[in-house]
């Protein structure tokens, strides 16, 4: 089946099997292997990508599905040889652990940054960009958030909202 789809904006046509998953045509068609196979179920996020605006788990995305999509994948970010500046931030924080689901967890927050420049924990929290398994922390996501955003690192006092709203007020950061 012939389809038409835009990525990192540039047109492609592709003649693929329908039931092809976007992941498969990403890596193999495409060649743009930033994206990786994690689960296979669409549960742990290192496939996302942003189709037409929103993070999706490419694993369980059909070619049928991508046709006519516009889509990012994470090679989009790095423009000339320079990092984005949420990459940069992640780096800074220390928000990349093994690098395994790093891209996909860029994506995840590329597409909030996308849809809202100026997410506040709660926003962060409620998009479960955290998924359980993830050795990701919240605090050092929200930290990289923060920097990106404002280009400085979060005073101590920012820290401890942000410890507080992820583990609850009775949360203690001398304690831990």
């Amino acid at each position: 089946m012939l389809i038409y789809l835009k990525v990192n904006e540039i047109n492609h046509e592709l003649d693929i099997d329908p039931a092809k998953r976007l992941l498969d045509i990403l890596r193999e068609d495409l060649e743009l292997t930033g994206t990786k196979e994690g689960c296979s179920e669409g549960e742990c996020g290192s496939c996302t990508v942003i189709m037409n605006g929103k993070a999706v788990n490419s694993c369980t995305v059909l070619g049928i599905q991508a046709r006519d999509k516009e889509i990012f994948t994470i090679e989009y970010l790095e423009k000339d040889g320079e990092l984005d500046q949420l990459q940069k931030s992640f780096i800074k924080k220390g928000a990349v652990q093994c690098g395994f689901c790093t891209p996909g967890m860029l994506m995840s927050c590329k597409a909030l940054l996308m849809k809202n420049p100026n997410p506040t924990s709660e926003d962060i929290k409620r998009e479960e960009m955290i998924n359980d398994h993830r050795t990701q922390s919240f605090e050092e996501l929200f930290q990289a958030f923060y920097i990106k955003q404002n280009k400085v690192e979060p005073s101590e006092e920012t820290k401890e909202t942000i410890y507080k709203l992820y583990y609850g007020e009775d949360y203690d950061n001398e304690a831990n």
